[in-house]
């Protein structure tokens, strides 16, 4: 009976510090983006950017690899700097936002490497859902925000096939290259 209380009473103090190892973070939408890059008719890179990113990033403070991401990117922010080509990106030749509006990736796997770290996960574009590996630099930070909450940052990139996801498939890749590469930019929150 005593060995059970003072279990319980070692539980109960050991609770508080196994909820103080991970914290929940949010993108601050003003300072998070996703860019893009990708060759048009061999001769020169397009780049784009989405700008309204939503999600959550749990970090583990104690162990980095037991973190977990989860980002949702509005496509129909696609914005090239060219509101003709913006507008053709939306339709169902490409992105079909109509039909897809959000593209989400979820991890599944945080690895320390030399430089940062890897986040491996499923990213889901135009209803196909494919496994992806982010390289990722970070987290800087933290750093007190304007809003007197901290804040840190992470850089992550990859280069995944437009085609795998059946986007812009009647282009063949001499018009519009596949390999395209992706920059996320996230300023996360501390909630």
């Amino acid at each position: 009976m005593k060995r059970s209380a003072v279990l319980s009473a070692i539980l109960a103090l050991a609770a508080p510090l196994a909820m103080a190892q991970t914290s929940t973070w949010t993108p601050d939408k003003a300072h998070s983006e996703v860019d893009f890059a990708i060759l048009h008719m061999g001769l020169s890179k397009v780049r784009g950017h989405f700008s309204n990113v939503d999600g959550a990033v749990t970090l583990n403070k104690t162990d980095i690899t037991k973190s977990s991401v989860k980002v949702t990117i509005d496509v129909t922010t696609v914005d090239t700097g060219n509101s003709a080509r913006d507008n053709h990106l939306k339709t169902d030749a490409f992105f079909n936002v109509s039909q897809f509006p959000t593209a989400t990736f979820v991890s599944t796997s945080v690895a320390k490497t030399a430089t940062g770290l890897t986040v491996a996960g499923n990213l889901t574009l135009h209803g196909v859902t494919k496994p992806v590996v982010l390289q990722v630099e970070g987290p800087t930070g933290p750093v007190q925000g304007m809003d007197h909450k901290p804040h840190a940052g992470f850089s992550a990139s990859t280069t995944l096939s437009r085609t795998a996801f059946g986007i812009g498939s009647s282009f063949p890749s001499a018009v519009v290259g596949d390999d395209v590469t992706l920059t996320i930019d996230l300023d996360v929150v501390e909630q």
